[in-house]
């Protein structure tokens, strides 16, 4: 089975399991999105979920934000991890926003990936979940998931991303995104499947007997 065939497999495969996909990190507007996904490093978006009420409800736009200390800001998202340097990157974003961008996020990414605390991965997010501007959000499950379907070489997440945009329609992009993370949480974990027992892994690589080993990026 050559890549395009198993990208096709992936695809009939997530589009029957997951006809339709929620976005996971609960928001009321792009700047709330910005956030959240920004809240989401290195931490579970049911985590970040639980703390984002309380902050939102406090700062749900810019202006307001900008307007916490960034102490108030830590003490909300603490749970989160990286408190120290989330509270500080929100604070100055949210100040950003509102001195150059008029209170709003921008929509290109450019703009976006200048922004403090706010990477490729996030920028991807906020442009396809957010604007709904075709983007493929690749992180290290996404990177993981990818290797064990045969989509890519491994070398990068950035190289991830390339492959993935080739052997996807662009439409799909967006969709795409959320549907391998479901995947991934329900069927392909990371320490369990090992690239042999899942639907996806078994349809793609039928004669594969021993645990996929991966590449780190």
């Amino acid at each position: 089975m050559i890549k395009s065939e198993r990208a096709n497999v992936v695809r009939e495969i997530l589009d029957k399991a997951y006809p339709k996909v929620p976005i996971p990190l609960d928001h009321k507007n792009n700047f709330t999105l910005l956030i959240a996904v920004l809240l989401s490093a290195q931490c579970t978006d049911e985590r970040v979920n639980k703390v984002t009420p309380n902050l939102f409800s406090i700062a749900s736009d810019p202006l307001s934000m900008s307007k916490l200390s960034v102490n108030k800001i830590y003490k909300i998202i603490k749970p989160c991890g990286l408190g120290p340097q989330k509270s500080k990157a929100i604070s100055k974003l949210s100040k950003i926003l509102v001195t150059r961008f008029s209170s709003s996020v921008p929509n290109n990414f450019s703009d976006l990936e200048k922004l403090p605390g706010v990477g490729h991965k996030t920028a991807s997010v906020v442009m396809s979940q957010g604007f709904g501007i075709p983007a493929f959000a690749v992180d290290t499950h996404i990177h993981r998931l990818a290797q064990r379907w045969g989509l890519t070489n491994g070398k990068s997440v950035k190289k991830t991303e390339e492959d993935l945009k080739k052997v996807f329609p662009k439409e799909s992009w967006n969709k795409l995104h959320l549907q391998i993370i479901f995947w991934g949480r329900q069927y392909c974990m990371a320490r369990s499947c090992h690239g042999i027992e899942c639907k996806i892994c078994k349809t793609c690589y039928p004669k594969r007997k021993k645990p996929f080993v991966h590449k780190k990026p």
